[in-house]
């Protein structure tokens, strides 16, 4: 039946997703969204997977892929973990990434980039990368690091395709588009390192509070709807020159 939707729905909301290759020329920023313990990590909170997971897999290894060739060149790169007050929760989910507990750090595979000069690392408490990056004085870490690094594309990966990373999209295009993020001109979101949490239609259905979320269908709606904010979508990524 969800196979049988998911066939429907691409039909009815076809999504292009292109080839983008990144000139060498401009100033590309890797984003990466809550590529941590407490999402992606087999049995480590309450919104972990509880086996290992396809999507999720390849989402660690290719954000581990290109976040080797961005320090490889020295390119800027910023990673968002999410890490939350235990007395503040996130409704409508259960408690999870914690401060200070495992949940909230980057899984095993990615966490040698904290050693890395050209990383910044920003725990946010909410689902929104930009507003998370929100200062008490006002100031936004995430529109600075565009700003000091001339970042002129930022090409997105990670954590839930329909939840922070779509959030974390918009919010970037709306303050682009208002001219508040120059020199940013395009977002990519690189569909093959991105991924969501599967929660099929039986077990939420057995589970007080619980929506179905089919891992498929939520991720080609969250990167339709990330391409229908203005985001790229790709389904690979490259260095070189443009032609």
């Amino acid at each position: 039946m969800v196979s049988q939707t998911i066939d429907v729905l691409k039909n009815e909301l076809p999504l292009e997703q292109e080839l983008v290759v990144l000139p060498e020329d401009v100033v590309t920023g890797l984003v990466l969204v809550d590529i941590i313990n407490g999402f992606c990590t087999v049995g480590a909170g309450n919104l972990a997977p509880r086996e290992p997971n396809r999507q999720i897999s390849r989402t660690i290894s290719e954000s581990v892929r290109l976040a080797r060739l961005f320090c490889d060149k020295k390119l800027p790169v910023m990673a968002f973990l999410d890490s939350h007050h235990p007395d503040k929760p996130e409704d409508p989910y259960p408690p999870h990434c914690i401060q200070g507990t495992d949940e909230s750090n980057l899984v095993p595979a990615l966490q040698w980039i904290q050693n890395e000069t050209n990383v910044t690392i920003r725990r946010k408490d909410c689902y929104d990368g930009y507003l998370g990056s929100m200062e008490a004085d006002g100031s936004n870490v995430f529109a600075d690091w565009v700003k000091n690094n001339h970042i002129e594309a930022i090409l997105v990966v990670g954590v839930c395709t329909d939840i922070c990373v779509l959030d974390f999209v918009c919010s970037t295009l709306s303050v682009r588009n208002r001219g508040f993020l120059a020199p940013l001109k395009d977002v990519i979101v690189y569909s093959r390192a991105c991924t969501t949490f599967d929660v099929p239609l039986h077990i939420a259905t057995n589970n007080k509070g619980a929506l179905p979320h089919p891992q498929e269908l939520m991720h080609h709606i969250g990167l339709y709807m990330a391409k229908e904010r203005g985001a790229k979508i790709a389904n690979e990524v490259l260095f070189g020159a443009l032609k």
